[in-house]
């Protein structure tokens, strides 16, 4: 159920709204992050296969941090999930604050933050990606519309690499619930497979949520 996106004209808004005002936004965070119910109902209904090679991946092949309006991707991702943010006629953030959701860092430069796909594109690539269009790759790799992208420490999103949840989680313990949430939310939005090992973790997260 692999979904095309229309989110260009949402961007373009986003996009010009940040270049007029500063944004101020303390619980800003990614939209589209289902309840734990519908969650399970997403993680149920997604096929489980046996996990794909990386025959052919190249980070390359998902166009990503595109221009939209004069920002790019992960220009609008910081002002939307940042404190008090400023921008340049850039549309790069000259200040603000950024809370690391993963591993609970506050952050003041922009620098210092990664914006991370939370299924990393590797791993979209091994759970159906491969066989996707180049503008579908391009969607994915820069879904606003979805819980997909958000901005945290460069150090906890660089730690995290390609890894899935049978391995890796948050080190900020009270977000690994709505970490789940945003995983399968993504994976059954775009419509890619999961491992057994990667519901398994899944499963046990969202049922102690």
């Amino acid at each position: 159920m692999r979904l095309r996106h229309t989110w260009t004209v949402l961007a373009a808004t986003a996009a010009t709204s940040i270049a007029l005002a500063p944004a101020a936004s303390a619980t800003a965070s990614p939209p589209g992050i289902p309840s734990t119910s519908t969650a399970l109902s997403q993680l149920a209904a997604l096929p489980v296969e046996t996990e794909g090679s990386m025959t052919g991946y190249d980070r390359d092949e998902f166009d990503h941090w595109i221009t939209r309006d004069g920002c790019t991707t992960r220009e609008t991702v910081l002002a939307r999930d940042g404190d008090d943010v400023t921008v340049g006629s850039d549309c790069y953030p000259d200040s603000g604050s950024w809370f690391s959701e993963y591993d609970g860092q506050t952050l003041s430069e922009a620098p210092d933050l990664d914006i991370d796909h939370v299924v990393p594109l590797a791993e979209a690539w091994r759970s159906g990606a491969d066989s996707w269009s180049d503008q579908e790759r391009e969607d994915f790799a820069n879904d606003l519309e979805g819980p997909q992208l958000i901005a945290v420490s460069a150090s906890s999103n660089r730690s995290k690499g390609d890894q899935d949840p049978s391995t890796w989680w948050p080190t900020r313990t009270s977000y690994r619930c709505t970490y789940a949430k945003m995983w399968v939310a993504t994976k059954y939005r775009w419509g890619l497979a999961l491992q057994s090992a990667e519901k398994t973790a899944l499963a046990n997260r969202l049922e102690s949520c």
